[in-house]
């Protein structure tokens, strides 16, 4: 798909954003059910002790998730129901890199009391967008093959 298709296409909305956000964080708590279902099996039943194992087993989860599917198709399974796609500045999917980076900035907007998603209604972008060059687009209008 052409960088040109996708400058044509406008900012996502952001309803349409935290809508498919909501529906991710169901798969992702879906996915962490089962790890710690796992770990606690590995654990001859006991509870796991470390706060540390378990953050980071949430922080890796996350990161591998949103990670494959933007690196993959630019759409998460909510995004792709919401009908809206994350693209790099560059054109195309963004990478492996630049994934980590919008991850990481936004992990760090959401710790600011969500102020680079307040900053969304002002301008057409958030503030792990600017800073990761990448956008999220609203995909709608074009032919489902396209999306």
């Amino acid at each position: 798909m052409t960088t040109q298709l996708y400058n044509n296409c406008p900012p996502a909305s952001l309803i349409r954003q935290f809508a498919a956000m909501l529906y991710d964080s169901l798969l992702i708590g879906a996915l962490l059910f089962v790890i710690v279902a796992i770990a606690i099996a590995f654990n001859k039943g006991e509870a796991i002790e470390s706060d540390t194992i378990i953050y980071l087993c949430i922080f890796l989860v996350v990161l591998g998730f949103y990670s494959w599917f933007w690196n993959k198709s630019g759409q998460t399974l909510g995004m792709r129901v919401w009908k809206i796609r994350i693209v790099s500045e560059l054109g195309g999917n963004p990478s492996w890199s630049i994934s980590f980076l919008r991850i990481i900035f936004a992990i760090f907007s959401i710790a600011c009391f969500g102020i680079g998603y307040w900053w969304r209604l002002f301008k057409p972008y958030t503030w792990h967008d600017k800073f990761s060059q990448t956008r999220i687009i609203d995909v709608s209008s074009l032919p489902v093959e396209q999306r």
